[in-house]
């Protein structure tokens, strides 16, 4: 509201239209000029009562001012100067992930594993702080803490605080992805008849082990100490749950716990548990078997035995599924050696599917795939010297007459000149373009065995997504509570990336959602007003389906608070 305000200037009366504002950054009301009239006395012989004169001037410019909501006037100083102080640019994007987050009622979570706590910070402005900035721009602990006042939040906490929440929230991991599984069940549905699982492992930039991070077998073939993980997701490819294990775990090992807790904690009884040939052992079979669970595992071919072998290459019963794959199928008899209770193995026979599959789509991928090591291995070959046992991963298969020092990894060469095993690759690429599925659903048909497994690779994109997108790696932690309460809040910050995409129908990379989001950002303009510069198609989409809208150029402080303040609303069941 506009109003007369008379002060004084070198003694005389000076006459000026004036409002309040409030300033975000003083947290109090402000006074700014609207217009300047000038000095009383230039117009008490123009007016007969000239300030009652200005009154129903300023009464006639509020009819205006009042009566336009949608026009907001300003007067710019042309000579105003940038607060150096201030953080005047701020992301508005992160609306989005906190209309999810609150959905998923975390906010709530949060709150109650603080009751009874005698803390000077809150968790759940911690945790948002760091969720949101994991997605957006993901960094250390540290870098998060000094980039906080680009959103509009509660930042009153310092870095020493954030830590300690770390240390905090470790122990309520378990609760919190159940707390999750629940709200996303409420709110999206979920299709438990079919789960995927796989395994990957994060390497720590150090070189000395301790009780978790010990060196195994690197996804990245690196010699750094691990972390293993294993993660379970859904046929929309929306995290379940996941579960850390020491470095030197072997994949096989990691499915049996996993796999009890979705019984146990997460209420899931019967479902089918895909995953790729790492995880098919024997005991993962007859595990799943015995708690009624199905299977659907790939199964190496160049490892089987000679009976599978022949019956992949011999070319009778396959038939043509569709334009890319043909394939053929049988119920087989298959001795597992299981282990028991008392740690002794015992020798079971199970009725299992083998579905044998042929694409020349992945005939010509696998040759392609392979030259690049045979280049590498005729390389090896006329430079052993500069080569180890990691810098030789995969070409060392090919070369005969050499050997690998355990201790050292150094390559070198027997008493006769290395050369090129022919026949080993001639061997490999029989085999080229087939694989084989095995499964305990026998009543089901090859072409449904093969739909279920075909979505196994969108597991494998939630990890690229969480190593590359959500930078889960380098880990600039060393404590193992710390380190496990970063992996949370990178797996809870993919389960909310995964969700917004799924919302927006999955027409666009997490890359994309992220670069878009980052770029919804407000400028303050003058006094309240903020300006935007940027829109896209994506930022159209959300407003749409999460009636969010930052198409608008301008929006004053009144409206940003209104959008972080809109009522939650139900999570809206989106297509598969």
């Amino acid at each position: 509201m506009l109003r007369l305000k008379i002060g004084k200037s070198s003694n005389r009366q000076y006459l000026s239209v004036v409002y309040n504002y409030w300033d975000p950054e003083s947290k109090q009301s402000r006074t700014k000029t609207f217009e300047s009239i000038g000095y009383l006395d230039n117009f008490k012989d123009v007016y007969e009562d000239p300030i009652e004169h200005f009154k129903k001037y300023v009464e006639e410019l509020n009819k205006t001012f009042v009566t336009s909501p949608n026009e907001i006037k300003v007067s710019i100083n042309k000579r105003s100067l940038i607060d150096t102080d201030a953080s005047n640019r701020k992301n508005l994007g992160y609306s989005t992930l906190l209309k999810i987050y609150n959905e998923l009622n975390l906010d709530r979570f949060f709150l109650n594993c603080q009751r009874g706590c005698q803390f000077s910070y809150s968790v759940n402005d911690i945790m948002k702080l760091l969720i949101f900035q994991r997605i957006l721009s993901p960094g250390s602990k540290r870098n998060a803490y000094l980039h906080k006042d680009k959103y509009f939040m509660n930042t009153n906490f310092n870095l020493e605080d954030i830590y300690k929440c770390l240390t905090h929230v470790n122990n309520y991991s378990d609760k919190l992805q159940v707390h999750l599984h629940k709200n996303i069940k409420e709110k999206l549905g979920f299709n438990n008849e079919i789960v995927y699982y796989d395994v990957t492992n994060y390497y720590f930039e150090i070189d000395k082990q301790d009780d978790l991070r010990k060196k195994g077998v690197s996804k990245e073939h690196r010699p750094n100490p691990i972390v293993q993980m294993g993660m379970f997701m859904d046929s929309r490819s929306i995290p379940i749950a996941y579960r850390l294990f020491k470095g030197n775990t072997n994949d096989v090992e990691t499915l049996i716990p996993l796999v009890s807790d979705l019984r146990s904690k997460f209420n899931i009884n019967r479902t089918i548990v895909v995953a790729d040939k790492g995880l098919n052992s024997s005991d993962n079979i007859a595990f799943n078997t015995i708690a009624k669970n199905g299977y659907v595992f790939s199964q190496t071919i160049r490892g089987a035995d000679r009976e599978l072998k022949d019956y992949v290459l011999n070319q009778e019963g396959y038939k043509l599924i569709n334009s890319n794959f043909k394939a053929k199928s049988r119920v087989y008899p298959r001795e597992i050696s299981v282990t028991t209770k008392d740690n002794k193995k015992k020798k079971v026979t199970i009725e299992q599917k083998q579905v044998v599959i042929y694409s020349e789509k992945y005939n010509l991928k696998a040759k392609a795939e392979r030259q690049a090591v045979i280049e590498k291995a005729y390389d090896l070959i006329d430079n052993v010297s500069k080569y180890k046992q990691a810098t030789s991963y995969g070409a060392a298969k090919y070369v005969k007459n050499i050997t690998v020092d355990n201790q050292t990894g150094e390559i070198t060469t027997s008493k006769q000149k290395p050369v090129f095993d022919i026949e080993k690759l001639r061997e490999e690429e029989k085999y080229d373009g087939y694989y084989v599925l095995v499964t305990g659903e026998l009543d089901k048909s090859d072409e449904q065995i093969l739909e279920i497994y075909s979505n196994l690779w969108k597991i494998e994109e939630c990890f690229r997504i969480t190593k590359s997108d959500l930078n889960a790696r380098p880990v600039y932690l060393s404590r193992e509570d710390r380190i496990q309460a970063h992996f949370l809040i990178c797996f809870i910050a993919l389960t909310i990336i995964k969700i917004l995409a799924l919302k927006l129908d999955n027409q666009y990379s997490i890359k994309q959602i992220i670069e878009s989001l980052n770029n919804m950002s407000y400028s303050l303009f003058e006094e309240n007003i903020y300006i935007g510069d940027y829109s896209d198609q994506i930022t159209l989409d959300i407003k749409e389906k999460l009636d969010i809208d930052l198409t608008r150029k301008y929006l004053t402080l009144g409206e940003i608070k209104k959008l972080f303040a809109k009522p939650k609303k139900a999570i809206q069941s989106a297509s598969t």
